[in-house]
């Protein structure tokens, strides 16, 4: 099976659609319209938010967290999942606190979430239709890339941002004192649950190292 052309409807909606993006770039450009979202690299609320890729959270996420245009760093992919510690989403993570002075990290889910129970099997087997050889599912099972694995999602919306959350806390390149978030958006209100508080989880964090070393100190007086 070869990859299948895109078809006359889909050249024509495709074209459509760049057509408009551009003409409207043109006019906005040329009317100056650009202004009032001039801004720099740096966050002003020195925050990075990871979250969904979700069309409902494009305009919602930000005017339900009071975001305007310069104050934070997002990152976006499909259901705020961090699939390995050390892929693009991390990086850039990274990148933001060390080079672009964020020092807060909030991971934002958002309930009725398509990653929640994702279909693996469909989704190859979409592929497939859509022309990915067979032979190519075969030479990637065969290299050790694990499809199903890779393509799953998460069993809830919770258990998913805060595994998310737990990768981040415990990565052995983020600061000890950036403080990692966890929260749920609802995609039709905008209302924000609070499920991982990074705050009160360096509090706690800090209280059992001194915890830990006055044990220390007492073991050392007595010998």
């Amino acid at each position: 099976m070869t990859n299948q052309p895109l078809t006359n409807t889909s050249q024509e909606s495709s074209a459509t659609n760049l057509t408009s993006i551009l003409a409207y770039n043109e006019q906005f450009v040329n009317r100056h319209e650009y202004e009032q979202y001039l801004t720099d690299k740096f966050p002003d609320k020195k925050m990075v938010i990871f979250t969904c890729m979700d069309t409902r959270l494009v305009e919602l996420l930000p005017k339900a967290m009071n975001l305007r245009n310069g104050d934070v760093k997002i990152i976006k992919n499909a259901g705020a999942i961090i699939s390995q510690p050390f892929g693009s989403v991390v990086r850039s993570v990274l990148v933001a606190i060390y080079e672009l002075e964020a020092n807060e990290v909030v991971v934002v889910g958002h309930y009725e979430c398509g990653m929640t129970g994702l279909n693996s099997e469909r989704i190859v087997e979409k592929a497939k239709q859509r022309g990915v050889d067979d032979l190519v599912l075969d030479t990637l099972t065969n290299s050790g890339i694990k499809l199903h694995h890779w393509l799953r999602g998460f069993d809830n919306v919770q258990e998913g941002v805060l595994n998310s959350v737990r990768i981040l806390r415990n990565h052995p390149l983020l600061p000890s004192d950036i403080p990692v978030h966890g929260m749920i958006i609802d995609p039709t209100t905008g209302k924000l649950d609070l499920v991982a508080d990074g705050y009160e989880y360096l509090e706690q964090k800090a209280k059992g190292i001194q915890s830990n070393q006055g044990s220390d100190d007492q073991t050392c007086s007595t010998r």
